[in-house]
């Protein structure tokens, strides 16, 4: 990785060991107006009201927005609802949640890493590698609420691979009691999620500080969630210097600006739960899963599946064949068949897409897209130029719901994409971490909504200043 090194962090002003679970919120970017509102009645000083000016999120707001959140960050500090920690520091960072009858500990470390261009790190300490898209419009609004505030106000969530397990137990040692730590210096949940638990321990001591910045100095670094926040540290730091604060040639690291705020997590932590990002599929003149497969000429097949409901059918999915994915078509009254559809070939997508690396053509996601969407249905269903209809439900209750008989009163509005809403669900395996290093590793980008990193990170524990 680039460097690491330790916050000059703004934190709320709290006792040690405080529950600061009105003050904290999830990411920007899940949170909507209304979201927005509920945290606000809980508590005016939430973070969401800095870090969200305007909404919808990743859309371009007015100056004025981002104006009134640089005055309220400022005034927020003047009066010491934030505060400057005396002295900076790395955070061990914990998470404890459930998926199912499962319930995992997740531990990362908050930490800035050095800005640099996406790739390779030029002075050989590591990359930072991006996996997904990012959008001009969310990017001016990450830049525009920078400049305002002159704080990159949440964290960009980052894997590293550690298969030797240097990293974890300098980790358990500061979060575990028996490492001599005791409590967290701040813990809670945010009020949208309760069912996650965020610990946050900080480290200041000079040894510990120092083994940390050495354990991590090679290491890559892959973007897992935040890639417009860290495009936008990129840009931030390009406007500081066109604006005369760093030399073009001043070497990296001597300003705010060089740094960028991220949780790093390693892929091989037992708590780093990848789930599936489900899709439906609208706006098909025609359509059942027989002609699918008989329009894909011998490139798919599919089985119907007997064995219960959607998750029994996304369990089973593992044993079947290449590219596994459940179906769940809808029918005239509202009845459903299930199916298990595969393709023919491991790589379906070698005589069309031989540019990409072996690893993109293996995601279920591209085949998914660029076999079966773009190769099969459109063409096969479409109504001219339009394209399909998609949408991306994680969880299967969603899926079940846009498929509903009366999408309405299943809670789903604005399908519109059929009289009654989809028609058809596809039920995906969640893409392995793996897969997200070998993909960004070959400088490529995976299709939209590849992956689904659970749970997501807070924003509030800290605030990490960028400008002097």
């Amino acid at each position: 990785m680039p460097r690491i090194q330790p916050i000059d962090a703004i934190v709320y002003d709290a006792p040690t060991g405080a529950d600061v679970s009105l003050k904290i919120a999830p990411p920007y970017d899940v949170l909507d107006a209304a979201s927005k509102a509920d945290l606000l009645a809980r508590d005016e000083h939430n973070i969401v009201k800095v870090d969200l000016p305007h909404t919808p999120a990743k859309t371009l707001g007015p100056d004025e927005a981002y104006e009134n959140a640089g005055k309220t960050f400022r005034d927020w500090l003047e009066r010491g609802v934030l505060v400057k920690r005396d002295r900076p520091a790395l955070f061990v960072y914990q998470q404890t949640f459930a998926v199912g009858d499962v319930t995992y500990k997740r531990r990362g470390l908050i930490a800035n890493v050095a800005v640099q261009p996406f790739g390779p790190a030029p002075d050989g300490h590591g990359g930072v590698y991006p996996h997904e898209q990012t959008f001009s419009a969310a990017k001016q609004d990450r830049l525009k609420l920078m400049t305002a505030t002159g704080a990159q106000l949440s964290p960009i969530f980052g894997l590293y691979s550690d298969p030797e397990g240097r990293v974890q137990p300098l980790l358990d040692s500061i979060a575990d009691a028996s490492g001599g730590r005791g409590g967290p210096t701040a813990h809670g949940h945010t009020l949208v999620d309760p069912d996650v638990q965020h610990d946050v321990w900080a480290v200041d001591d000079a040894d510990t500080l120092s083994a940390l910045q050495d354990v991590l100095r090679d290491a890559d670094v892959f973007i897992a969630d935040g890639h417009h926040r860290y495009n936008t540290a990129i840009n931030y730091r390009q406007q500081t210097i066109d604006a005369g604060e760093i030399a073009a040639d001043a070497p990296s690291g001597g300003h705010p600006a060089d740094w960028c705020m991220f949780v790093l997590i390693s892929m091989q932590d037992p708590g780093m739960v990848v789930l599936p990002t489900h899709r439906v599929l609208g706006g098909m003149n025609g359509f059942s899963v027989e002609a699918m497969v008989t329009a894909s000429y011998g490139r798919l097949k599919a089985e119907p599946f007997a064995g219960g409901d959607a998750a029994a059918l996304e369990a089973a999915l593992p044993s079947h064949g290449p590219h596994a994915m459940g179906l769940v078509e809808r029918q005239d009254g509202g009845q459903k068949r299930l199916w298990v559809l595969t393709t023919t070939e491991n790589d379906p997508l070698a005589a069309t897409h031989g540019d990409k690396s072996e690893a993109w053509r293996g995601l279920d996601v591209a085949v998914l897209q660029h076999l079966i969407v773009e190769q099969v249905c459109q063409p096969t269903f479409g109504t001219g130029d339009e394209p399909l209809a998609w949408k991306f439900p994680h969880q299967l209750s969603q899926l079940g719901g846009l498929l509903a008989d009366d999408p309405a009163a299943a809670g789903v509005s604005g399908s519109g994409k059929t009289d009654n809403g989809y028609q058809l669900g596809v039920i995906l395996q969640a893409t392995p971490l793996d897969s997200v290093r070998q993909v960004s590793e070959a400088g490529e980008l995976m299709p939209q909504k590849s992956t689904f990193f659970y749970p997501k990170l807070a924003t509030g524990f800290v605030v990490n200043p960028v400008k002097d």
